[in-house]
């Protein structure tokens, strides 16, 4: 069935039946399906880099399936990347163990019940994304709303059953964020899509969290197909970039904003906006060479990107936990604190949490940060905010002990005791391999020696989070927070579902009558 959308005629694939076959992913890619031949894969004009020709924007050298821009080699063979997104993650995650929330609209809260930072379908034509909570209370009750605190623990473990479905069906698999991957195919575009149907399908019967999916040659116009999927456009809940004939192409890139492309910030849109660049096909007209010198190599492949030649690689997956710069752990506290004494507290936590991120990818910190901040809405408080205060430490560590110490008595400056403040953070960056680091002995890497840290992470696993810990910040609650901090300052959770998939004495009850 055909349907005629604003872009051009889009095939839906909502019919098409789960397939039954047992052929392997390899054995898809090099057989050929019968009537196979009726399915037509529409480049861009500038898919391979040539201009069209109304522009001036020199030819790039093209051969064997690749193209040669400034010596640098990239990719235009016929591999395709998908973009699977969660639809209203978090909100769809609330669902999975309380269907009686079906149909319903659905609003998810951020730390502390702050502001909204999910919404359903439902709730979306009356409640705006980032509005305070209290200020939408009442019209929220008023349409038969659902408030819900974040539920972190359920979010990610949900997230991680989701991934691993997916990755049933593909097996390059670049885990971007908690609620969204890139699968990267080389199957032609109609076992691609079949293969997709069914990945789709698989997640919602087995995980219950609905997806929009875009393909495309690139990651970059993947994110665009994907985008124009989520807003209704797509009848199966999938599209592909091959989809849309030269010219619709062309206008679908000219709906999207230059701030909504994938890589290009804010800082770089009020450039960008200067010199007449407002749409992503603006910016796919480009010289990539000029933009190049003008701003950097980044922005540069997501000119080429835009034209249909991949040459983003891939980030470090965020199912591992790994980072390459720096780890931050922030929070926003269950209630202004004061004190000197109190914001150690946090610090400590935050610390060990840091540090057990860092040794869980094998890594030394070559620098520590602090901050802490007040509330901008209450001025007449006064109270001065710790800026970010960055120091190298004297040698590389992942021992949490270390650090604290390093905290309390180098970072630490003397505090207003009458200043409020509502969130703090600690930043572990310079981050190097511990396999890597070779110093002489006397300058060799203050490691955690005695173990403390993993004999920490050790007892927090078996019995729980929080179980035991550095200083009094890290005792545990009680009750419903007894894997969580027990001061006082914790994280306001008023509104919390479930944690069905995590604890224990939470779990769903099914009664058969």
């Amino acid at each position: 069935m055909a349907t005629s959308m604003t872009f051009g005629t889009v095939h839906t694939w909502e019919s098409s039946p789960l397939l039954s076959s047992s052929r392997t992913h390899e054995q898809c890619a090099t057989q050929q399906r019968p009537g196979e031949q009726r399915i037509t894969e529409r480049r861009p004009a500038s898919a391979t880099g040539a201009a069209p020709e109304s522009s001036s924007i020199p030819a790039l050298v093209e051969q064997n399936n690749t193209v040669n821009i400034n010596g640098a080699v990239f990719s235009t063979s016929t591999r395709r990347y998908i973009l699977a997104d969660a639809d209203s993650f978090y909100a769809s995650c609330e669902r999975v163990f309380h269907p009686e929330l079906a149909h319903k609209p659905v609003l998810v809260l951020s730390n502390n019940d702050g502001c909204v930072v999910t919404r359903t379908a439902e709730a979306k034509p009356y409640i705006p994304q980032g509005v305070p909570w209290f200020q939408i209370r009442e019209t929220a009750f008023e349409h038969g709303a659902v408030a819900r605190s974040s539920n972190y623990e359920l979010y990610g473990s949900i997230s991680a059953r989701m991934m691993n479905v997916m990755h049933e069906f593909f097996e390059h698999q670049e885990v971007y964020s908690i609620d969204e991957c890139f699968l990267e195919t080389r199957l032609p575009l109609h076992d691609a899509l079949l293969q997709t149907h069914r990945m789709r399908q698989a997640v919602w019967q087995g995980v219950g969290i609905p997806l929009s999916i875009g393909i495309a040659p690139t990651k970059t116009l993947a994110k665009i197909v994907n985008h124009w999927v989520k807003h209704g456009n797509g009848t199966a809940h999938i599209g592909t970039w091959d989809q849309f004939d030269a010219d619709s192409q062309r206008r679908l890139l000219q709906s999207v904003p230059i701030d909504e492309v994938w890589g290009v910030g804010h800082r770089l849109t009020r450039k960008l906006s200067s010199m007449g660049i407002i749409s992503a096909w603006d910016l796919s007209q480009q010289d990539p060479n000029a933009i190049r010198h003008r701003f950097s190599v980044l922005l540069q492949r997501t000119v080429l990107e835009l034209r249909g030649i991949a040459c983003i690689e891939d980030e470090v997956s965020a199912t591992t936990g790994a980072r390459k710069d720096q780890i931050l752990c922030s929070r926003m506290f269950g209630h202004p604190i004061t004190g000197r004494d109190t914001l150690c507290q946090a610090f400590s936590v935050y610390t060990q949490d840091a540090c057990r991120r860092l040794r869980r990818q094998n890594g030394l910190a070559t620098s520590v940060g602090i901050f802490a901040g007040i509330s901008p809405y209450n001025p007449d408080e006064g109270g001065v905010p710790l800026p970010l205060t960055i120091r190298t430490l004297p040698t590389p560590s992942d021992d949490p002990l270390y650090i604290v110490k390093f905290i309390t008595h180098e970072l630490l400056p003397a505090i207003d005791p009458s200043t409020r403040f509502i969130r703090a953070g600690v930043l572990l960056s310079g981050l190097i391999p511990s396999s890597e680091y070779h110093p002489f002995e006397q300058f060799k890497a203050q490691r955690d020696d005695s173990h403390i840290g993993q004999l920490l992470d050790s007892i927090n696993r078996r019995y729980g989070d929080h179980s035991i810990g550095i200083g009094y910040g890290g005792v545990r609650g009680t009750g419903r927070a007894k894997e969580e901090v027990g001061a006082s300052w914790n994280m306001k959770r008023a509104m919390l579902s479930s944690r069905s998939t995590t604890r224990w004495d939470e779990m769903m009850v099914v009664k058969a009558n």
